[in-house]
């Protein structure tokens, strides 16, 4: 089996993150799991932080920066993607939001995806349902049953949460490695290739800032 390629977004805003803590023990489930399956993974990590001002810029101008290109190259030509935000006003964070809308609306249709959130109070728990679902159902992405949910109570260490927490990471990791096997692997995107993302995925009014859905 060839190597599959897993996009890891992280929408934290701090250092250390609670939201890059989550997403990468997420990676390692998920890894683990396709190990198990033979396959080797390949694991590509973007912080949504280190991209807010190309991010906003792309918003503005329609044109994205390389550092930007290249992560949304990532996203969309990975086998798979684990999205993990923080929690803020009982829904994803505006900058995990302004990344998605970057994002060409059909590029991510059928790829599997593992929705992860972290907040400080377990009573945030249903945003992955009521916020996060409907998202990337609007993309047509193949989310898994397991999305998976840290309240700050889950880090705790010697906490009665962190087992539960641990089971759920292990559960959410298997679903996407099953997911990722019963799928083709994905080819990395060429920005000359006019069947890439820059050529099909991507319209020619979408690379100049979403004029032909004006």
């Amino acid at each position: 089996m060839s190597a599959r390629r897993v996009a890891v977004i992280s929408a934290g805003l701090s250092t250390p993150s609670s939201s890059r803590m989550l997403a990468d023990r997420l990676a390692v489930a998920t890894s683990a799991a396709l190990s198990v399956r033979g396959a080797d993974v390949i694991v590509d990590a973007i912080e949504l932080r280190d991209h807010a001002h190309a991010i906003t810029d792309n918003m503005i101008t329609g044109f994205a920066r390389p550092e930007l290109e290249a992560a949304i190259n990532a996203v969309v030509s990975a086998d798979a993607i684990i999205a993990v935000t923080p929690v803020f006003s009982s829904s994803y964070s505006g900058l995990f939001k302004s990344f998605i809308d970057v994002l060409d609306p059909d590029s991510l249709r059928g790829t599997p995806v593992l929705l992860g959130a972290n907040g400080g109070t377990p009573r945030h728990s249903l945003a992955l349902d009521y916020a996060l679902r409907p998202l990337f159902a609007y993309l047509h992405a193949d989310v898994v049953p397991t999305g998976v949910y840290a309240s700050s109570a889950d880090w705790g260490g010697v906490d009665e949460g962190i087992a539960p927490l641990a089971e759920r990471i292990e559960r959410a990791g298997r679903e996407l490695a099953e997911a990722i096997t019963r799928r083709e692997p994905a080819r990395m995107a060429d920005p000359f290739d006019p069947d890439s993302y820059l050529g099909e995925g991507r319209s020619f009014g979408h690379l100049l800032g979403g004029l032909a859905g004006e």
